[in-house]
């Protein structure tokens, strides 16, 4: 892989203050970088949605060839879709000094009431590097899916989630036809069907 011609040391923060802050935070920064032809571009102002950075897992069960997905409503989705409750992968907020396996089996417990076992590191990705700076890391995990049922969900965070077993022909024709709706998920289950075999061999 060519090597990135450019790095952090070719940008020049000017200014950064906290425009607003909440549950989250937004930044305004104003940012000059090197340019491809050379030279440096003029003052940018850009607004960065600062909201730290999350791990997903998707849990799947050799034995009953299922997986967990949860179901629980999106405000953000109402712009574009018919219904906003979205079937997803397990996912939670990486807290300051926190392992993301402590992650993965405190959100799993939390959202799904399941264990896991077999914790395996797929791959990690920049959600929307244009407005934040959130990196979002997938994983894949073994559990027992007879143990998922029923509502979840932290009241103190108002959480109201439903837990879903689904079975691989499911999920695969939920990816075709859009039912399955969010990167994480997309991306965490069409990395399963891509490498299952490795996957299951390294289960053994």
């Amino acid at each position: 892989m060519k090597q990135a011609q450019y790095t952090n040391d070719d940008v020049k923060i000017l200014t950064e203050e906290t425009v607003f802050k909440g549950f989250f935070e937004m930044k305004r920064v104003q940012v000059r970088h090197k340019l491809f032809n050379g030279g440096w571009s003029r003052v940018l102002s850009r607004e960065m949605f600062e909201r730290g950075h999350a791990v997903a897992v998707l849990p799947y069960d050799p034995n009953t060839q299922e997986f967990v997905l949860i179901e629980q409503f999106r405000f953000g989705a109402m712009a574009t879709c018919d219904s906003p409750w979205l079937y997803e992968v397990i996912a939670g907020m990486i807290e300051p000094n926190e392992e993301i396996a402590d992650v993965c089996h405190r959100e799993s417990f939390e959202e799904a009431g399941i264990l896991l076992t077999g914790l395996q590191k797929v791959l990690s990705y920049l959600s929307s590097p244009g407005g934040t700076t959130e990196r979002l890391h997938i994983y894949m995990a073994k559990t027992d899916t007879t143990l998922a049922k029923g509502v979840h969900g932290l009241e103190s965070e108002s959480e109201d989630i439903m837990v879903h077993r689904v079975k691989e022909s499911d999920a695969r024709e939920w990816l075709d036809n859009g039912k399955i709706d969010n990167a994480a998920a997309i991306i965490a289950l069409q990395w399963f069907f891509l490498n299952k075999q490795k996957l299951l061999k390294s289960w053994q």
